[in-house]
This record gives structure tokens, sequence and C-alpha cells, in this order.
């Protein structure tokens, strides 16, 4: 067994690979860059070796630096983790060269499958379904609408060398496609390095569902079950489990025969992954597969009983698999949710900053895998993945109950994330009932998503959290002052006023007046950001904070902002005018930090609604800014190359 091995990758992954190497006995090599020089997996390592300056292209993805810091610390192993350079089957054969191991498959087999077109090939020679579409890759636009005609739109334009959401766009139109050939190349070139293309059908409206497979040298392959992917944006998966609440046995065992089949006909060593998508008929055809260790893999970890990441450095130092396909038993229900720094009620835009709070849930059944801790730092440098939350159960009910009041726990401040969105997302009946397609989040939300409306005993409970709130903050104030404690107040939600009092007896205290009294006993005290308690005998959590004069609450995707007030403070609030907002509406505004790519505008030329005006990247992604309606460009404030932050003037219409 390996003595000490480098991972070649940051954050929650790199924390994850060290987490079963120190398991193991092993010791473990972090490399970082300059934006990562504290973070949580450079601490966590046994040594760590800096790479580089921020841009992954010059630290994480440079092939070179990452050999320099393995002769350095004297590694016998590299695990790539997930991204950068983890389906780069050149750095397979540069390490092999080294005479250090890759934990991972051979080189070939990178880059059979790492090529899309080539894995469609040998898919479709081991037997497997596969998309209809066209095998070569297209050199321009026009070649791509070529091949779209002869297939019919919609298609899909996918990058050649990667995946992950990245280098893929729908187009239904001639129009489409040449837009999207043009940003899935770019995005494709940015993040792999490789701008190649190739177009397939796209299939509406399909189940995303996986198969893990893991193979040893000595001629073993199994699969160790399935995971449902559908919950996407983006084409980026955001919630999956294990197994799936649709496959029949008869499908998921077809499925997970073509998938060894595959991994066989591959010559493929290591874990690795088949993707499929799957028609409401249950047929299924031949996606891609990933070379690596996936994001969503603890699911199966947990459903399974097995350390993929175990298997993976085991296989790699040359041990037989030792398991064969009776010995995989499913057992229970996993599901993951990731949490990103993004903003959904923004169109998912990126969010950076620093995390000022940082209070992961606990709790039976639950797992957290994360790279990032309070004061941790999020840039626009790299994936805006903050943690994965996993919840499992006996059933998939209790796994989703876990799940649900999990997010509720779940605080995190400094920048927005997606928490607030998985929460209206796993209470929607059509999750709850598994019926669940790749266009769920856009069905669900179909124009964005704003604020969730609580049920109204829930909604009462807010209110009587606030109320406890305010009178337990007015009994600190009144004891530091040496001052009565009021118990008449106005609750102010919106523009609705109610008189309340709010009275205590021993641990309870009364909120009456806004519904019928209300009774709270909670240990909660200002500063908390996670209010816990019992509201007339039920369970109660919300997360709260001040918000000015008032109470923020959150909770299953809700944000109810409320005020507790003396009466003589309501009076004065109801007589304030409202604030006046200046007036921004003939601005471009940057929605995000990030990189000026392009502006496809001049200074007094005229635009039409939804015309291109300019592209930011932000986190590996290429961002369009188009025209709210038609208009003639007065100024342009910021010149491709700027790095912009978040609202900042691009350009001014006249």
């Amino acid at each position: 067994m390996f003595k000490k091995i480098l991972i070649a990758n940051r954050g929650e992954i790199a924390c994850r690979v060290i987490a079963t190497a120190k398991r193991m006995g092993i010791k473990t090599v972090a490399v970082y860059s300059d934006a990562d020089a504290e973070a949580l997996h450079v601490r966590r390592a046994d040594e760590a070796v800096r790479i580089g300056p921020p841009k992954a292209s010059e630290s994480y993805l440079d092939i070179a630096r990452i050999l320099a810091a393995c002769q350095e610390s004297g590694v016998e192993a590299v695990h790539p983790g997930y991204g950068f350079l983890s389906e780069n089957a050149s750095f397979a054969t540069a390490l092999e060269a080294a005479g250090i191991v890759f934990i991972g498959p051979p080189p070939a087999a990178i880059a059979a499958m790492g090529d899309k077109i080539a894995a469609k090939k040998i898919a479709q020679e081991a037997g497997v379904a596969t998309v209809p579409g066209d095998l070569d890759t297209v050199a321009d636009a026009e070649a791509a609408i070529s091949v779209a005609r002869g297939i019919g739109y919609p298609v899909m334009i996918k990058a050649a060398a990667g995946g992950g959401g990245k280098g893929m766009r729908i187009a239904a139109s001639d129009a489409e496609l040449r837009a999207g050939f043009r940003l899935a190349t770019g995005e494709a070139r940015s993040a792999f390095g490789d701008a190649r293309v190739f177009v397939e059908k796209y299939i509406a409206s399909p189940r995303h569902i996986e198969i893990q497979i893991v193979a040893d040298a000595h001629g073993n392959a199994i699969q160790l079950g399935e995971r449902e992917c559908s919950v996407q944006r983006r084409h980026q998966k955001v919630i999956e489990e294990a197994p799936s609440p649709f496959l029949d046995d008869k499908t998921r065992a077809a499925m997970g025969a073509q998938a060894v089949a595959l991994a066989k006909a591959a010559g493929y060593r290591s874990a690795g992954t088949v993707e499929f998508i799957v028609d409401r008929k249950h047929k299924f055809y031949f996606l891609e597969m990933n070379t690596r260790l996936q994001v969503e893999h603890p699911v199966t970890e947990i459903v399974t009983g097995f350390d993929i990441v175990e298997l993976m450095i085991r296989i790699a130092a040359g041990e037989n698999l030792g398991i064969a396909q009776k010995d995989v038993k499913l057992s229970g229900s996993a599901i993951e949710a990731r949490i990103y720094a993004e903003d959904p009620r923004r169109n998912f835009l990126p969010s950076v900053g620093r995390i000022t709070r940082y209070l992961p849930p606990t709790g039976d059944g639950i797992r957290i895998d994360s790279g990032v801790e309070e004061g941790a730092e999020i840039s626009i440098f790299y994936d805006p993945m903050i943690a994965k939350l996993i919840a499992s159960g006996a059933t998939r009910d209790e796994a989703i109950a876990r799940l649900a009041e999990a997010l509720d726990s779940f605080v995190i401040r400094g920048l927005s994330h997606n928490i607030g969105l998985l929460a209206a997302a796993i209470a929607r009946p059509r999750f709850r009932a598994g019926d669940l397609s790749t266009d769920f989040l856009a069905n669900e939300f179909p124009d964005g998503f704003k604020s969730e409306a609580l049920p109204p005993e829930l909604a009462a409970q807010a209110v009587a959290v606030a109320g406890a709130a305010q009178r337990i903050a007015a009994e600190r104030d009144a004891a530091s002052a040496g001052a009565a404690i009021p118990e008449r107040w106005v609750i102010v939600q919106d523009d609705s006023r109610y008189p309340a009092r709010l009275t205590r007896r021993n641990e309870t205290i009364a909120v009456a007046g806004y519904t019928a009294s209300q009774e709270v006993t909670t240990s909660w005290q200002p500063g908390d950001a996670l209010f816990r308690g019992m509201v007339d005998g039920r369970p109660a959590i919300f997360q709260i904070e001040r918000d000015g004069i008032g109470w923020r609450l959150q909770r299953g995707g809700a944000v109810l902002d409320l005020k507790v007030l003396s009466p003589q403070a309501a009076e004065a609030l109801a007589r304030m005018p409202a604030k006046k907002v200046p007036d921004l509406s003939r601005h471009l505004l940057s929605p995000m930090p990030g990189l000026l790519i392009s502006l496809a505008v001049a200074e007094g030329q005229e635009v039409k609604a939804g015309e291109e005006l300019a592209v930011i990247e932000a986190m590996k992604m290429e961002n369009v800014l188009r025209a709210e309606r038609d208009g003639t460009i007065k100024t342009l404030s910021a010149r491709p190359g700027d790095s912009l932050a978040v609202d900042q003037i691009i350009l001014e219409f006249a």
C-alpha cells in the first residue's frame, strides 16, 4: 500500500480524499494556489505545496507544476479528485512516465471515454444504446447547423473533452445554434483546454440516471447500483439520490449490465460512472462515461456500505477488487443536495465573498462533505460549491424528512446560496412522488425562484417566533438598563399591523393578538442564528437574524420579514416616506463579480431587445447579457479584460 499520496485538487473533494487516506494510514500532500493558501484542505493534509497563482490554468491545470510538487514531496501516487486534471489522459501519462501511480483509470481508457465521440463509438460496438447524433466534431457553426438539420431540432451542442455542464448548449433553431456554438466552444476551451464540440439529438424531459462501476487490473468489474441525478440547472446536477425511485428491477439490471460491458470494452480500471438518459417508458440511452470519482458518490457509499475512494486507492495499488456482484446489496435511501454560492433569485448568478457564519447541521443520517469553514473565501476562480449535504434513512420518505430539517438548519451568511431553493424543491409534491426529469426545476419554478409561501400553520409559527425573539431581546435590554419590560407591541408584516401582547410565565413566552395566543418555549438567545423551540407544543425551527429594526426568518425556502415594535415606533414607521430608489434603468450593471470577456456593441450603436450586449465569465461559466428592450448605446464604461464587481456599470443607454 502507498505510504504517501498527493491530491491534485482543492476544496471539498480534496478534504474527502484526505479523510479516507488518513483512515488507511496514508500520508497526504495538498497542493494550493495563492487563492487557497489558507484553505481547509491545505490545513488538513500532512504537507502542502504551492503550485501557482489563482488562475486554474496556471495552477491546478498546470501539469508541470503538479509534477514538480510530486517530486518535491516524494509521493508514490496522485488522486485527482474530480474536475481539473481528473480526466486528462496526458496528466496520467506524465505521472506514469515519472514513476508515479495515477489513482484512476489507464490513460487509454481516459482518452477513449473522455472524448465523448470516441466513447459513443465504443459504446455502440459494445452493444450499449446511444443517443442519435453525429459522431464527428463540427468545425464551425455552419457545419453544426448542417448536422442539426439532418437529425432535427432541438439538438445539444456538447464539448467533446469534458462534462459537468460546461461547454453544453441546447438549440432549437439555426440562430440559437450559431450563438450556442460560440458559447459552447468558448467554455470548452476555458474549462478543458479543448474547444472541440459535437451535435446530438436533444431528448426532451428525460431522467438522468447513472451507474457506478468499479474495475480492477485483474479482470474484475462490477456495478454498485444507480444514482438518480435528474434535478439539474444549466445541465449541472443539484440533487442526487440512490437508489432511483423510478427504476424497476429489469431496467436496473439491464443498465448495470451495459455499464459493466462498456467498462470492459474500454479496458477500464478504477471507479467510473456510466451516465444514461431514461425516458418515461424506461428506454435508456448512453450519455457519457465519467472516468473519475463523481461529486455525488456519497449516496452510493451510504446505500452500499463501500468507500469508493478507498476502492480507488486499493485498485491503484494493484490489489484485487475483492467484491463480486453478489456482494453488492442496496440498503435504505440517500439523497444529496449540493450547496452552491449562487443566487437562485437572480437566475443562479454566482456569488462570491467571505463566509461570515457557517453552521452545518448534524444528527442521525446526516453527512456533510465540505471544503470550507467560517471565514473561508469563495472566489471567482473556481467552482462555486460550498458543501454537499447528504441525508439518509431506511426509506426515501425518511431521507427526505431528514434532508428538509437539515436544510432548514444549515446556516450560511456572507454570500448568497441556494439552500432556500433546495428546501423548496424537495417539498414539492412531484419530488416527494419521485416524478423527476431534467427540467424539473424549470417546470416547478417557471418564473424563476423567488421565495416560497409558508402554509398558514408555519406562518403563524413564524410570527410567534418573532414575538418571542423580541421579548427575549427586550428582557436582556431591560436587565442591563434596569428598566421595566414592555408587554404591548405591534407586529408589522408588509403593510399589515397587528397589536400584540408579549408576556412570560416561567420558561414560556405567550404571543397574543396576531392570531390566537401562542406559547413559545425556547433556549434561543439574541445572536443565535438558529431558533429552535416549541410553539404550542409543536417543534419549531427557523433561521433568524436581525434585519435593521426587524427580524428576518427563513424556513423551507420562505423568507419572512417581521418587525415587532412599540406602539409609538409603529406609528412613526407608518408616517415615514417611502425610500427613493435611484433610477438605473438606463444602465447595464454587472450581475456578478467576473471577467468581462467581450462587448458586442459600440457607442452610438442601436440595439434591439434580445441582442447580445456583453459576456462575463465567472466560476468557469460564460454568462451572456442581452438587451431588455430596443435602445441606443450612449457610453461604454468597461472594456474586455476588465475585472468587474457586482453591480458595476458596464454601459449606459441614451
